[in-house]
């Protein structure tokens, strides 16, 4: 069995902040990013609490992973809600498919 890498998107409880990251291992992040989140760390996404899982993809590769986050933190907050919105159009929150 091959390693997967994951590009997620995190939102806050109101859906107004975005965040977009990568990763070995999503449930292991997504439950970094709700302790930093309770702890008041100041990484953006526990500044912002955002800790709910809107969005992913998943590759075979980190490199390909990190291009590809490179590439979604450059777009304009309207084209990502686009993104989204193809792959999670209620904007469900997705952690529980993780765990």
């Amino acid at each position: 069995m091959s390693k997967c890498y994951y590009v997620y998107i995190l939102t806050n409880k109101n859906k107004t902040t975005l965040y977009v990251g990568v990763t070995g291992n999503l449930q292991q992040r997504l439950s970094q990013h709700e302790f930093d989140s309770l702890n008041g760390k100041n990484s953006f996404a526990g500044k912002y609490n955002c800790v709910y899982l809107i969005y992913y993809e998943i590759f075979d590769s980190m490199p390909l992973a990190i291009l590809r986050e490179k590439e979604l933190k450059k777009w304009r907050r309207e084209k990502k809600e686009n993104l989204i919105n193809e792959f999670n159009p209620k904007w469900d929150f997705l952690n529980s498919e993780v765990f």
